[in-house]
């Protein structure tokens, strides 16, 4: 199976979904750091993204993991004040970050609306852009990665029900962006209309990307995306990671896929 080939567990509800997701994620963390000292996890908002964030707060899945040398990054940010509750950083904190040993150098937050780049979200970006520029490392066992973007171990992303993933609409301009590995998005079709994204090219230099999806409203963007959707139609299509390309999915997100790709329940 090449890396870019899908792999879909389907759970039973969504509360399984979140529990296997966040002992499967603690797990790939805890390899990482014995693999190569630390590890890197790019987080994703939404009601499943911050589901496993609550599951990998509690016991035993919390202790498994040395969070002083974890690095969290966000795939995608809505550009709102500091502390504003939309935030993906401030439900990531209330959800998890709050309550565990992160060293606050390794927590990357992207820059609010009301931060040192004020309203200008491109100048924020590029800020966040040359931030994970600066944590890139080559390590040439592992062959070609992004030279502008860490290698993350897992990089996780929400599936809405257009499709989207991160802050990557549809047929939208971001998406097609191929040379940056952040930018400014404009006019979004989901509130706010201005967020900060990482693009296509920064996504596939993840080690793993796993996506999230639960509930009948996202079952016909999981059978779209995996039935043959392009790109632009839809973006969740687009995305792998450079060893894995995972989908986690509770039963009714899954309704809706064929047979032939609809495993047994995990």
């Amino acid at each position: 199976m090449s890396p870019g080939t899908p792999q879909i567990l389907v759970h039973q509800s969504k509360d399984e979904l979140a529990e296997a997701a966040a002992a499967r994620l603690g797990a790939r963390v805890a390899e990482a750091q014995e693999a190569r000292g630390s590890a890197s996890v790019v987080l994703t908002g939404g009601r499943n993204g911050n589901a496993l964030l609550a599951a990998l707060a509690a016991p035993p899945v919390r202790d498994a993991i040395d969070w002083s040398r974890l690095d969290v990054w966000w795939g995608d940010e809505r550009f709102l004040p500091e502390g504003d509750a939309e935030r993906n950083h401030t439900q990531a904190r209330e959800a998890l970050l709050d309550t565990v040993p992160l060293d606050p150098a390794r927590v990357h937050a992207m820059a609010p609306s009301d931060g040192p780049y004020g309203a200008d979200v491109e100048a924020a970006a590029e800020a966040y852009a040359t931030e994970l520029a600066s944590a890139a490392r080559l390590d040439p066992a592992e062959g070609p990665a992004h030279p502008l973007v860490p290698a993350f171990d897992v990089l996780l992303l929400g599936v809405g029900p257009d499709t989207h993933v991160a802050s990557l609409f549809p047929e939208h301009p971001a998406l097609q962006e191929t040379e940056r590995t952040v930018v400014g998005v404009h006019g979004a079709p989901k509130p706010p209309p201005t967020r900060i994204s990482l693009t296509l090219p920064a996504i596939r230099a993840a080690r793993e990307v796993w996506l999230l999806a639960a509930g009948e409203d996202k079952a016909s963007a999981v059978a779209l995306a995996l039935t043959g959707g392009g790109e632009l139609q839809a973006p969740a299509a687009a995305v792998h990671g450079r060893s894995r390309t995972l989908w986690l999915l509770d039963r009714a997100a899954a309704a809706q896929l064929p047979e032939d790709l609809h495993p047994p329940l995990s």
